[in-house]
């Protein structure tokens, strides 16, 4: 492995099939996948959101309970190489508790998660979803994320945009083949996780990089009414800019059973 930064300045990421090495200890090594697109010497949303939905997934495990909600917050610019990942629980309960999870880089927490953890039971009488489904990926185009976004995350990707995507709302299948942590099975749930920052960028409603606008999140908010499998992450999303400098995008997130939840990103719009 390499380190992040030579002395020439010049960014070298570490290079492996995986977004992270595990050095133990809760400490951790992003990889060239795991590159952001808005500068390359930090990591991308996505990547460190399957991290965190991993650790949170181990924290003090329940039996006949499951995370429902995450709530990511991003405190700061989140460097690319060596990270740390701390858990804890923030409300215990017997059918609700709330649980945390906390990557640093450079001795700085620079993204949150807080969790909802809910207890299971049989629903299936009254199950109903209103979300309607996306079209299938055989009804899909292969597209090319990179043609307009920058960075190793981008390029880790494979992609599929659906005929009546256009500026401003649009609607994609994406997979990697890469596993999130090197040499360790992640659940599906928690590998969907870690694409899910994606949606920001798929339907981008002005062209990102200089002389147009940068409109990078803050947050990143994802409901799970259905724990979802697979290896496919189907995102519909719709993207508004409003007038005084703040936008949002909102998803509607699925796998190939259907729909499966909902996900919401607060921007923050910047004149490049």
């Amino acid at each position: 492995m390499t380190e992040t930064q030579q002395a020439s300045g010049r960014i070298e990421l570490a290079q492996g099939d995986f977004y992270y090495e595990d050095l133990g200890g809760g400490r951790y090594r992003s990889t060239i996948h795991a590159q952001g697109a808005w500068n390359a010497h930090e990591q991308h949303m996505a990547p460190p959101s399957g991290l965190l939905a991993h650790a949170l997934e181990l924290h003090e495990p329940r039996a006949g309970l499951r995370i429902a909600r995450i709530s990511y917050e991003i405190l700061g610019l989140i460097h690319a190489g060596e990270c740390e990942v701390t858990t804890k629980t923030l409300r215990p309960g017997r059918t609700i508790e709330l649980i945390q999870a906390e990557l640093s880089t450079k001795g700085r927490a620079v993204i949150r998660a807080t969790a909802w953890r809910l207890a299971q039971s049989d629903t299936s009488s009254v199950a109903a979803v209103e979300d309607p489904r996306i079209p299938p990926r055989e009804d899909c185009e292969r597209w090319d994320g990179t043609t307009e976004w920058p960075g190793g995350y981008i390029r880790s990707l494979e992609m599929y945009q659906a005929p009546h995507h256009r500026s401003g709302s649009g609607t994609v299948w994406i997979r990697t083949p890469h596993p999130l942590i090197d040499g360790v099975e992640s659940p599906d749930w928690v590998r969907l996780m870690g694409l899910v920052d994606t949606a920001n960028g798929i339907a981008t409603r002005v062209p990102p990089g200089p002389g147009s606008w940068a409109f990078p999140n803050v947050d990143l908010q994802i409901h799970l009414y259905r724990q979802p499998s697979g290896e496919w992450l189907g995102i519909d999303n719709a993207v508004s800019f409003g007038a005084d400098g703040i936008g949002l995008t909102s998803s509607i997130l699925h796998d190939d059973d259907g729909p499966f939840g909902r996900a919401e990103q607060i921007l923050t719009l910047r004149r490049t």
